[in-house]
């Protein structure tokens, strides 16, 4: 059992390092040792222990020239991932609750996780009986419309890894379930071209999918609002409409993100 004063120390040494951090995130640009020092209140040889630690991954970085020390690029795409999700769960919300009540049919909102798609909002529809994705559910990257959107819109080296393990993330890693380049290339084609993903009876025999990409302000896939809904039931000109107006749906909530984006810019 965990020492209850190591535990304390290990909770202040973070909160210390954060106190370095806050100061860089302040500052308008990189700074020296002994002004961060100054800031925070501490000796500059306890802050370049921090800073060193931070520097080493990629938290903070030093400028060479001088020595100053500025927020690194790890720092940067953290603070830019917690934006992008943060906005595109509240800003959706609505969305999400909208296209059901349009629909009857479940909508999901997904995220791109270590392990893949994962889902971190949804508003249950009438139509799903009693089949239902919990939150926190990983979906399968190659079988469902959703894991089609990430495939066709994230960087190669990002779902290779999963790719590599994973033919269907609900199954062990089986080398023989991997689909051939070939195939996932053509989905990937499919998707960008038509602006959607869709898979039938693919998570589920009776349901099929329509996913969408939301795109943050830099043009990056932040997530996929999903429909799923009785295969029976979406199809013919019902499947047509719930494309157009998933579409429409994904291209609401990028814009919403654009809008949010520049709003806080501009408070900076």
């Amino acid at each position: 059992m965990a020492n209850p004063v190591q535990s304390r120390r290990r909770v202040q040494s973070i909160e210390v390092g954060f106190r370095v951090l806050r100061v860089l995130r302040m500052a308008e640009g990189a700074l020296p040792l002994r002004e961060i020092a100054a800031r925070v209140n501490m000796p500059p040889s306890k802050v370049h222990l921090y800073l060193v630690s931070f520097v080493r991954e990629n938290m903070a970085y030093q400028d060479l020239k001088n020595g100053y020390y500025g927020l690194g690029s790890f720092a940067i795409q953290l603070g830019l991932a917690a934006i992008r999700q943060l906005d595109v769960v509240s800003l959706a919300s609505d969305v999400l609750t909208d296209l059901r009540d349009r629909t009857d049919c479940a909508i999901y909102l997904s995220l791109w996780g270590d392990q893949g798609p994962c889902i971190v909002a949804k508003a249950d529809g009438a139509l799903q009986g009693a089949f239902s994705l919990r939150l926190g559910y990983i979906l399968p990257l190659t079988t469902t419309a959703t894991g089609h959107v990430f495939l066709a819109h994230l960087p190669e080296n990002e779902t290779e890894e999963i790719m590599a393990g994973y033919g269907n993330l609900s199954q062990m890693p089986t080398p023989k379930r991997r689909k051939p380049k070939s195939e996932i290339d053509a989905i990937i084609a499919e998707v960008r071209a038509r602006g959607y993903g869709s898979t039938i009876g693919k998570l589920n025999q009776n349901f099929a999918g329509i996913s969408v990409p939301i795109f943050d302000a830099e043009g990056q896939i932040a997530a996929a609002m999903t429909l799923l809904g009785p295969t029976d039931f979406v199809t013919g000109d019902r499947l047509d409409k719930y494309c157009g107006l998933l579409v429409d749906a994904g291209t609401s909530v990028t814009q919403r993100i654009a809008e949010e984006s520049a709003r806080i810019a501009a408070q900076q």
